[in-house]
């Protein structure tokens, strides 16, 4: 392999020995590989970091239709949510939480349409935008349980029973409780909830609201939302699959946990 300047989305050598195995569909000297799959991954990071079209990938990279079909591999596998569920278990070790999680936040994010994703946008009529929905599930800590893809015409309360299979699932029907805001009220939801075993507890403002007010709970997610705003490629649905959009954010988190895991071990990140 050519060396190159690296970037700052490079993995380091301890992040990548850690997710390796995960992304290792083939053996790493498969004699089909022409490409590093570290410098795939590299490169996915690059973009979903940058925003730059797949197309548009840098020369010194595998080439743009490498990168893209082996991140669908990797989607379609459920590569990244696999590394995610062991970074979670990981960083809530260390804030001494029990790995076993008995409670999840239920949230979604409209996200600006683009010409690429024209055909999946709809119209959310609260927050005046046109585009997709993230529905989201995360732990207590923020970090992604669950999550797909939506219109934004679609209504939060109906992606109840969705999201609730899907936490129970990576969590061995472990929760107990989803917090929720008050765009999932309604009997209709909470059933739902209660059908996947969860209850379905609603955060409600305690007064008439003026500016900022840090709602218990619920914050959390809104957090995790921001920390997802940050990588470049999610600050608008750029994708044509709903899939690689969701896909998109698994990878951008499993960045994030990354750098917040190796320090447990004594890395530097």
């Amino acid at each position: 392999m050519t060396a190159r300047k690296p970037y700052p989305s490079d993995v380091q050598d301890e992040e990548w020995d850690f997710v390796a195995p995960c992304l290792s569909l083939l053996p790493l000297d498969a004699a089909q590989r022409d490409h590093s799959l570290r410098e795939v991954f590299n490169a996915l990071r690059w973009l979903v970091r940058s925003c730059a079209p797949w197309r548009m990938l840098p020369h010194d990279v595998p080439p743009w239709y490498t990168v893209y079909q082996q991140t669908q591999r990797w989607i379609k596998a459920g590569c990244f949510e696999s590394i995610a569920h062991d970074l979670r278990s990981l960083l809530r070790l260390a804030a001494g939480r029990d790995p076993a999680l008995t409670a999840t936040i239920l949230d979604s994010r409209t996200i600006q349409s683009t010409p690429e994703s024209g055909a999946r946008a709809g119209y959310d009529g609260a927050t005046r935008r046109k585009g997709s929905k993230v529905h989201a599930a995360v732990d207590t800590l923020g970090h992604w349980l669950a999550l797909h893809v939506t219109p934004a015409t679609e209504q939060d309360r109906d992606q109840v029973a969705q999201l609730a299979k899907s936490v129970q699932e990576a969590t061995n029907l472990n929760v107990e409780i989803a917090y929720v805001d008050q765009g999932y009220t309604g009997q209709a939801a909470a059933e739902q909830a209660q059908g996947f075993c969860m209850e379905h507890m609603v955060v409600k403002h305690t007064e008439a609201k003026k500016g900022f007010v840090l709602l218990p709970r619920r914050w959390v997610v809104e957090r995790s939302f921001a920390w997802a705003a940050r990588f470049r490629r999610l600050a608008r649905d750029y994708e044509r699959m709903a899939q690689t959009l969701a896909g998109l954010h698994y990878v951008a988190f499993v960045c994030l946990m990354l750098s917040k895991t190796m320090p447990i071990f004594g890395f530097s990140s």
